[in-house]
């Protein structure tokens, strides 16, 4: 296994490890704090997440001789930012994810369910996270409108990073952010030694508590957002890059590590699908049977950032919290540009999926139930009266 080891593999599975928490980890702390979760909690749920992902990559990589990414469910954590403090507080998101984790386990491990989600229709599903990604997008915006001399810097270094290469992008607007901090804000003596001595989080248990409201306003969308927007495309990015992988195993090992994550405040571990590509191309090697080491070192990678995470969690902390959202939103562009496109491409769907997105982005909770169940059904019910009404 060792003779496999290249140094193209290990310079790529370094840089998608870099690129994979950078990318997203604002959004993951947005939507953990979202849905109630204090300092410490998020800290310790960023830690778990990290290194749940990173063991079940190296796991599964190790095992299948294949390159499977793992990455948190970023989407997830966007529909978590929109969903609003659950009655309850954090211990029942807490109690949501387990039963998504257990959902998702179910899909692996039967197949009727995984075809079920698999049988949402496709628009309805990209419209309603669409709907879910909009108002985080509108971040940027509102940073500038906060504060130009901290938004724009952000902003600007997105673009031009991102005009060199498109991951750069993120990357230079952390950059941006940090310099922002470090030179704009005005941190109180003695919060940088903080920061240090915050480096390992102590790990948080939190007591699940379940509701009726949770499950069908958080486990659900989020079991449902997980699978389809992130581990059914993983599977197909490897299956585009040549390798065959059994998804059900897949599916009940990204469950499992979910579970193990979610009493420590972990949302959802899930197959990736942009780093999936990093690990996967030809990038990481010429030779297909070699590139499981990228997300081999990816995993690793993993690991020992989640260690990290409680000085990112304390310097995050420093700054407006407009400012960590405006990078979180910069990461979604190209997540809601997607699916917006993907929503709205079919002429027959598309009344459907509009219905879908606006009662998603409305944002309005119905019965303690969030909008994204409820656009689901409502963009679903306005297409099958169109097919009933195409049928007579």
């Amino acid at each position: 296994m060792l003779k496999d080891l290249t140094a193209q593999s290990l310079v790529m599975g370094i840089l998608t490890a870099f690129v994979g928490f950078s990318s997203s980890f604002a959004v993951v702390l947005h939507g953990l704090k979202g849905v109630g979760a204090s300092d410490a909690e998020a800290a310790s749920a960023l830690m778990a997440l990290s290194i749940a992902m990173g063991l079940c990559a190296i796991i599964l990589s190790v095992r299948r001789r294949m390159p499977i990414s793992i990455a948190w469910s970023t989407p997830g954590a966007a529909f978590l930012a929109t969903a609003g403090p659950l009655q309850g507080g954090f211990p029942v998101a807490v109690g949501a994810f387990l039963i998504a984790a257990v959902l998702i386990i179910a899909a692996g491990l039967f197949k009727p369910l995984s075809r079920a989600v698999s049988a949402i229709p496709p628009a309805l599903a990209n419209a309603m996270l669409a709907g879910v990604l909009i108002g985080l997008c509108f971040a940027p915006v509102k940073a500038i409108a906060f504060n130009p001399w901290f938004g724009l810097p952000i902003v600007i270094a997105y673009f031009l990073g991102g005009a060199i290469n498109r991951l750069a992008a993120i990357p230079s607007a952390l950059v941006a952010f940090v310099l922002v901090i470090a030179f704009g804000v005005d941190i109180p003596a003695g919060a940088l030694a903080d920061v240090w001595q915050a480096v390992v989080p102590a790990p948080v248990l939190v007591t699940p508590q379940f509701t009726a409201a949770s499950l069908i306003s958080v486990a659900l969308p989020l079991f449902i957002i997980t699978m389809a927007s992130q581990n059914i495309p993983g599977i197909t990015v490897l299956r585009v890059n040549g390798f065959e992988p059994t998804a059900g195993p897949l599916f009940t090992m990204t469950g499992i590590f979910s579970l193990l994550s979610a009493p420590f405040g972990g949302h959802a571990v899930n197959l990736a699908a942009i780093t999936a590509a990093m690990c996967a191309g030809e990038d990481a090697h010429k030779d297909p049977a070699k590139r499981y080491w990228a997300a081999i070192i990816a995993g690793i990678g993993y690991v020992v950032i989640g260690l990290l995470a409680g000085a990112v969690t304390a310097f995050v902390a420093l700054s407006p919290t407009i400012l960590i959202e405006a990078v979180g939103g910069l990461a979604l562009i190209a997540a809601f540009s997607g699916s917006a496109m993907a929503a709205f491409k079919e002429a027959d769907t598309r009344e459907a999926a509009a219905v879908t997105f606006l009662v998603t982005a409305s944002g309005i909770s119905f019965g303690g139930i969030s909008g994204a169940f409820w656009g689901l059904l409502a963009g679903g019910a306005v297409m099958a009266l169109a097919r009933a009404r195409r049928v007579r």
